[in-house]
This record gives C-alpha cells, sequence and structure tokens, in this order.
C-alpha cells in the first residue's frame, strides 16, 4: 500500500499592521471610551468640575496675592489668613447634603482628628511660605517656582502612597529643576527696585519650601482617603476640606493675634490704592478664589490620585505666568520666557510618560 506523501505548507505567520497615525488615534480613542465608561457620568462631572476650579482658581488667587503686596500691603500673616478664612464655603455645600441627600458625617477617630490637625498646620505653613514668595517675587517668577510642587508630589507620592516613578518622571524632575536654575542665574532681570537681593533669596528659597510642602499635603491628603476615609462618597472631600481648613484657619490666626496683624489691617486699607474698598475687594476675592482651589484639588486627588492633582497643579503654571504678563505686566526676560518653555517641556514629558503607564497598566 503506497503511504500517501503529506506534505505540510507552514501556515502564513501574521504580519503585523504597522503604527499609523491612524491607528494610533484609535487606539487611543478607544482606550478613552473604555476609561470613560468605566465610571458613572457623575465621577467625570466633578472631575471636570474640580480640575477647572483648580486651573481657574489657584491663578486667581496667586494674582491677587501678587496685587495685595503691589498696591500697599506689607503682611505676610493676612495673605496666608485668607487662604484658609473661607473654610465655611465647603461647609455650606456639606450640611444640605447631609439632609437631603441621606448622607451621615464620617465618625471623627483619633487618628482622623490628628489627620486633620497635621494637615490643617501644614497647610498654614504652606501658605505662609508662599506668601513670603509672593512679596518678594513677581506673579509669573513665583508661579514657575512652583512647579516645582510636580516633583515634590511625584517623590512623596512614590514615598506614601506607592505611585510608581518612571522614566518620564525622572526626565521631568531633572528638566524643571534645570529651568529653576535658569531662573536664579537671571534674577536680577525681574528683581523689584525696592526688593533687596536677600529679600529676592529669601523669596526664592520660601517659594520651594512652599511648593515642597504642598506636594507633601497632596500625598497625605490621599493617604488618608486611603487608609482612613475611603472613597465611599463625594461628602468625604468636603468634610477633609472643611476640617483642614478649619484648622489651618486657627493656627493662623493665633499668628495674626500674636503680630498684632488685625490691627494692621485697618492701616493698609486706608494707605491701599484705590482705597478701602479696593482693599476689601482683594481680600474677599482672596478667600473665595484660596477655597475654590484648594477644593478642587483635594476632590482630584479623592476622584484620581497625587499623580494628576501634581499634573494639573503644574499646568496652572504657564496659566499664571502669561496671565501675570499681560494684566499685572510682569517683566518677562529671554530667559524666563527660556525656563517656562523648558518648564512646559518637563509637564509635557511628565504626562505622556504617566498615560502610557496608566494604559499598560489597564
Amino acid at each position: 500500500m503506497q503511504e500517501a506523501l503529506i506534505i505540510s505548507v507552514p501556515m502564513e505567520e501574521a504580519v503585523p499592521k504597522p503604527k499609523t497615525f491612524w491607528n494610533k488615534l484609535t487606539a487611543l480613542t478607544t482606550a478613552a471610551s473604555n476609561t470613560y465608561k468605566s465610571k458613572p457620568v457623575s465621577h467625570w462631572t466633578l472631575l471636570t468640575l474640580s480640575s477647572i476650579s483648580m486651573l481657574v482658581a489657584f491663578p486667581a488667587s496667586s494674582l491677587l496675592s501678587r496685587v495685595y503686596y503691589s498696591n500697599g500691603g506689607t503682611s505676610k500673616w493676612i495673605i496666608s489668613w485668607v487662604a484658609v478664612a473661607g473654610w465655611p464655603i465647603p461647609l455650606l455645600v456639606l450640611i444640605p447634603s447631609y439632609f437631603f441627600l441621606g448622607l451621615f458625617p464620617t465618625p471623627l477617630t483619633l487618628k482622623l482628628v490628628l489627620s486633620y490637625i497635621g494637615l490643617g498646620f501644614l497647610t498654614a505653613a504652606d501658605n505662609l511660605m508662599y506668601a513670603y514668595g509672593y512679596a518678594y517675587l513677581p506673579a509669573s517668577t513665583a508661579s514657575l517656582l512652583g512647579s516645582t510642587s510636580l516633583i515634590f508630589s511625584a517623590f512623596f507620592g512614590y514615598l506614601l502612597v506607592k505611585n510608581k516613578v518612571n522614566a518620564s518622571t525622572i526626565n521631568a524632575v531633572v528638566v524643571i529643576t534645570c529651568a529653576m536654575a535658569i531662573i536664579a542665574l537671571d534674577s536680577n532681570s525681574d528683581r523689584y527696585g525696592y526688593v533687596t537681593k536677600s529679600q529676592y533669596a529669601m523669596g526664592f528659597v520660601w517659594n520651594i519650601l512652599g511648593s515642597l510642602l504642598h506636594g507633601l499635603i497632596f500625598a497625605l491628603s490621599e493617604l488618608v482617603f486611603i487608609k482612613l476615609l475611603g472613597r465611599r462618597s463625594f461628602h468625604v472631600v468636603l468634610e477633609q476640606q472643611v476640617m483642614v481648613s478649619l484648622f489651618g484657619f486657627l493656627f493662623t490666626t493665633i499668628g495674626l493675634l500674636v503680630n498684632n496683624d488685625f490691627q494692621e489691617m485697618a492701616y493698609e486699607a486706608k494707605v491701599f490704592e484705590g482705597g478701602k474698598s479696593s482693599y476689601l475687594s482683594v481680600l474677599i476675592w482672596s478667600v473665595i478664589t484660596f477655597q475654590l482651589g484648594i477644593l478642587g484639588g483635594t476632590a482630584v486627588v479623592f476622584l484620581a490620585s497625587t499623580v494628576l492633582a501634581g499634573v494639573l497643579n503644574s499646568i496652572r503654571v504657564p496659566l499664571t505666568s502669561i496671565a501675570a504678563v499681560l494684566i499685572l505686566h510682569d517683566p518677562m526676560s529671554g530667559f524666563k520666557i527660556l525656563s517656562l518653555v523648558i518648564t512646559f517641556w518637563g509637564f509635557s514629558s511628565y504626562i505622556y510618560g504617566n498615560y502610557s503607564q496608566s494604559k499598560d497598566s489597564s
């Protein structure tokens, strides 16, 4: 019997499709659609509103701080105080939610109270450090220095919350550090005539330290949500904001009383450019914008992560710098423009790297 000759023909291997622009766009659209469907519409609505609050309120509060010092204000404690004096604002939303939505206040354990006190103290210290920065630096320079909060958000997020750090993050850290070095070397071009070199250096250092605390506060806030509050409902964001701002308000009020700055308010209102009405307007709008910015940042940490909060907090830097040049006529030298471009490059690297990391994880 003749054996049948069987010839095995190898199957044609699948050739991977080239990654064209349209393939990448389709993959990106599909990933975005899947991410959107994974959360309810209310989640994305709150996250969008919180992000807008950060990107609008924080730059506005920075410009108002500079207006305060440019028009006759001198106190560092007063600006620190108005940053947390709006603590009842989230309370106006929180209390009705208990009645109309059937929610219950989170029980105050000893750990939770101590966390609120600690975050309140750090917030008061952070506001005071930033006040020194805006007292001696142009708003555009202070906001560029504030971009270092991205570095500290990434560091403390990795250290405390175990957020991942990749090559893009390290690249962003190095690039932004170089951008800050350029500003330091070009300090004479944007230093106000009435500000001494030592005061400018003090503002530079205090602004960097304030950014360090800002990054630490973001990471600790996320840690409180994870360990003590959980991501149960959005009302815990309002609760944390009320309690942290309340304790920050108490700490700052003590500083005002010790320095007799409440009496200073009456004097500043008389000599302030534009009169008492302008003085009160600057302070009131500072109270509102500071509180909305902090509330937006806390909400982003709750709804997303410290990473996204750090990214949004850094995106506001070019917005503040451009607004300061257009509205306050801040000096903008070639070195500062170069620093702004390099900073934007660092942000882009950070955002792209973390997007790729999130896509691979999913």
